[in-house]
């Protein structure tokens, strides 16, 4: 519209009342106690309606002098008329008729609004629509966010339009809204203990894991972060009281108690997962004394891999556990049925885990152990080997010489006819080395009781069909010599005779996988994403102004994240948690990540990045990737790039539409406060790393945010939608081993003659350990029904500029042609990695496509935005 029309239309609306909507959800809809929501959903919303929530526009081109040159309020509107039938809102959904009395050319453009709670309880406001406004048209103030009563806070709710500017470029009438809002979710005057509706972020260290004030030594652990000893990435601070045997640590709450985080980081939708953490606590509070008690009245142990087995089909029953019937009357119906036994009734029914749903027996086999390494739930360990024998980085001066005793006799037969130096040169020779990562804890870790864990090699070639095959696994154990703890250490092969020689090389995969198990849940999952990723959102809340473009692009990979990692150490990754009593490190686990977090390092958490450092690519100008792979069938990685490339691609095309030029970059405050704090608090024990970008160009910016999205999104998708499928089955990826390898002439050598598979399943994970760590798996690696895949928003209207609409249109359509990519390749008979029996890789299947909700449950198929469960 040229200017004289825009004049004109206002000289016409100059006295026009500005009409709208506004768009909520009650509290009673979103508590869990859904019992009572047929029966209030009509009588209450009524309330609604009248003077009980009011709402002012603010001017975002009018100061008014008298008001610090803020921009000019209106009066006071009132919710009208609720209006029904409308198929757009989604379930639970209210929508009401507003009219604000605005002149348009006497007010000047709305910009933000003013939202006061007259109610005696919190409601959910998603949307603030304005129909017409005379110069502008629709305008759309997105909230997403929990609205407490006045009386609750020492500021009024403020909610911009979804209008994306800079710090520079902020109009004048709305900067002081935005500085407010900053300092209001910064909250440095508030120490805290913080309550439900505070908004604040705030940092904290890892120093609520423990009980120490039982006075019992097992039930103190360290404190995570603010030590040189024990490093960590920041949580969300909750201000709790300190114990008091130990003030510089945390006092915790009851299991049934949720930890503080700012409200709007507390799920706040009606989906599956909005349950999980009750699920969590469920299964802590109830199920977990259930177990025991039917452990405790049923002794024994599993026998064969068909007592595992009957767990799937439910043939084991549960005694009658009283506090299960009081977590009935918190829990949805369909949570109940889905993870709450009744007394009496068959354990749990869980499903059949993909890895053995069409061939019981397949994953023994030599092919999938080794095609889980480049397919499975942790195929970010696997590396190229590039000397022989493989050596060890750990310091000579307390552990000696650690080079590995595999020989070239024990592999050269296996290598098509090539020599070892021959392999080496031809990109053919891998590892999976664990020895490093446990051999400086087993001594301790063997020390706690129903523990022998070795510490690991795997080396593995390529074969000339594309596909892996072990060679030879070494099992370490440390030895104290001359104050040095070395290594004893043995080599095991293939063989293809049958009999105990074929067992025991069966138990020298299951202790790899032992190691492997750990090292995915402790590190690649836990630390490399969950733990990683809060102080991200921390600062970006606190630095960040919703209008400003990065906090636009970064928001949905946020969601619920600080919520499922205060659930996490509440009943996960506590002392005496769930983690702690199914995976072997134990009482040391969180310890061990702590000490892995020396060497993070957030630039190679770039996809191509770490599979440069792995060896497994060279770079490569002439890819689109920049990158080529040397297995060219390794469907992680293969897939992983694509979403990686179409990633930095959306980031790249959205940024640039704010960020023409550095110079722009370099004069974002906001933008350098936020890295700052990321750099010097969030992450700052590791604040004098070299590696950390200075953040002075827009491929640096564009980088790290793709970073983010790619761990927040793809990489946790990949590391945890597949657990309960691979890992379910606990034979194939046992979290525990208890007894050392059976050696011949001993009973137990004879034994595995006699009764391999009670010797195998008495090696590994006990039945307790089984029961928990396979109910937990099953709740975690579910997808709720209403997720919000990558390439998707749950809000259209998140920004009002048309070239970002696009640009996050194109990023759709690019997955769009991935997922069919991913179809075709898991088709493709030369592609011998990316199927089991039955079971194809599709953990990095975007799920754009999918009806809303069709891929709900266990699937090991789709890539949420954000880290949510």
């Amino acid at each position: 519209m040229s200017l004289s029309g825009i004049i004109g239309d206002l000289k016409r609306h100059k006295h026009a009342r500005l009409k709208g909507s506004v768009v909520l959800m009650r509290k009673s809809v979103l508590n869990l106690d859904v019992s009572s929501i047929g029966a209030t959903i009509i009588d209450n919303v009524s309330e609604f309606i009248g003077r009980g929530v009011t709402f002012q526009l603010v001017s975002s081109t009018v100061v008014d002098p008298s008001n610090g040159n803020r921009g000019k309020v209106g009066a006071e509107a009132s919710m009208e008329q609720w209006l029904t039938t409308l198929p757009a809102l989604t379930s639970g959904e209210n929508k009401f008729r507003v009219k604000f009395e605005w002149e348009v050319e006497k007010m000047g453009v709305p910009g933000a609004i003013i939202v006061k709670n007259k109610h005696a309880s919190e409601f959910f406001l998603k949307t603030i629509t304005l129909d017409d406004v005379p110069g502008r048209g629709k305008i759309v103030f997105v909230a997403n966010s929990w609205v407490y009563p006045q009386s609750k806070y020492r500021y009024n709710r403020v909610f911009f339009a979804n209008d994306t500017y800079l710090p520079s470029q902020m109009p004048a009438a709305l900067k002081p809204y935005r500085e407010d809002e900053l300092r209001n979710l910064r909250g440095d005057d508030q120490q805290g203990p913080y309550q439900e509706h505070d908004r604040v972020y705030r940092y904290d260290v890892y120093n609520d894991l423990g009980s120490p004030d039982t006075g019992k030594s097992d039930d103190a652990r360290p404190t995570l972060g603010g030590s040189k000893d024990h490093p960590y990435p920041r949580r969300g601070r909750t201000g709790r009281k300190p114990n008091k045997t130990d003030p510089g640590t945390e006092s915790r709450l009851t299991s049934l108690t949720d930890i503080y985080i700012p409200r709007d980081e507390r799920f706040g939708h009606i989906k599956q997962s909005d349950f999980y953490g009750y699920a969590i606590k469920a299964l802590v509070k109830g199920i977990v004394p259930a177990i025991r008690t039917y452990v405790d009245l049923s002794p024994g142990e599993f026998d064969s891999f068909q007592d595992i087995i009957k767990l799937y089909e439910g043939r084991i029953k549960l005694p009658s556990i009283p506090v299960l019937d009081e977590l009935r009357k918190m829990l949805p119906l369909q949570l109940i049925k889905d993870v709450l036994p009744v007394g009496g009734d068959y354990l749990l029914k869980l499903p059949m885990p993909q890895i053995i749903k069409e061939d019981k027996k397949a994953w023994m086999a030599d092919d999938e152990f080794a095609r889980q390494i480049l397919a499975g739930v942790n195929p970010m360990v696997i590396k190229r080997l590039t000397e022989f024998p493989p050596r060890s980085t750990l310091e000579p001066s307390k552990y000696g010489d650690h080079t590995s005793t595999i020989t070239p006799a024990h592999i050269e037969k296996f290598l098509e006819g090539l020599t070892v130096p021959q392999a080496l040169d031809a990109n053919r020779l891998y590892i999976l080395d664990h020895h490093d990562h446990f051999m400086p804890f087993l001594v301790q870790i063997n020390n706690l009781d129903g523990n022998f864990i070795y510490a690991t090699r795997t080396v593995l070639f390529l074969r000339g069909d594309g596909t892996l095959a072990p060679l030879a696994i070494e099992l370490s154990l440390p030895e104290l010599r001359d104050g040095l703890t070395t290594a004893k250490s043995e080599v095991y092969t293939p063989t293809s005779t049958t009999g105990p020689e074929s067992w025991v090389w069966h138990l020298a995969k299951a202790y790899v996988n032992v190691n492997d198990n750990c090292w995915h849940q402790l590190i690649s999952h836990w630390l490399n994403t969950h733990a990683v990723m809060e102080p991200f959102v921390i600062a970006t809340n606190r630095q960040l102004s919703v209008a400003h473009p990065v906090h636009k692009l970064l928001l949905p990979h946020y969601r619920d994240t600080m919520n499922i990692n205060s659930n996490a150490r509440q009943t996960l990754i506590n002392g005496g948690g769930i983690f702690e009593m199914t995976v072997f490190p134990r009482k040391y686990a969180l310890e061990i990540s702590s000490y892995v977090y020396k060497n993070w390092n957030f630039t190679e958490q770039a996809l191509p990045d770490d599979l440069i450092k792995r060896g497994m690519a060279v770079e490569d100008p002439s890819s689109p990737y920049k990158v080529r792979l040397l297995i060219e069938d390794y469907p992680y990685a293969s897939d992983g790039l694509a979403i990686w490339h179409a990633i930095e691609q959306w980031v790249s095309e959205y940024l640039a539409i704010y960020y023409p030029d550095d110079g722009v970059l370099q004069a974002d405050e906001e933008l350098k406060a936020w890295w700052k704090e990321v750099r010097e608090v969030g992450h700052g024990d590791l604040k004098d790393a070299a590696w950390w970008p200075e953040m002075q160009t827009v491929p640096e910016l564009v980088k790290a945010c793709a970073t983010i999205i790619w761990t927040a999104s793809a990489l946790h998708a990949a590391v945890n939608f597949g657990q309960y499928p691979y890992a379910g089955y606990l034979p194939n990826r046992p979290s525990v081993s208890r007894l050392p390898m059976p050696k011949p002439d001993t009973e137990r050598y004879a034994e595995l003659e006699r009764n391999p598979e009670k010797v195998f399943v008495r090696t590994i994970t006990s039945r307790l350990q089984a029961l928990i760590g396979v109910s937990l798996l099953e709740i975690l690696s579910r997808h709720s029904s209403d997720e919000v895949y990558l390439g998707q928003r749950d809000t259209p209207e998140w920004t009002s500029d048309a070239k970002a609409q696009e640009a996050f249109r194109q990023f759709g359509v690019r997955l769009n042609d991935i997922e069919k990519r991913v179809v075709a390749m898991n088709t493709d008979p030369r592609l011998k990695n990316r199927r089991a029996r039955g079971f194809a890789y599709t953990l990095l299947y975007p799920n754009t496509s999918d009806v809303k909700g069709a891929a709900a449950g266990i699937t090991a198929k789709g890539i949420p935005n954000s880290i949510s469960i």
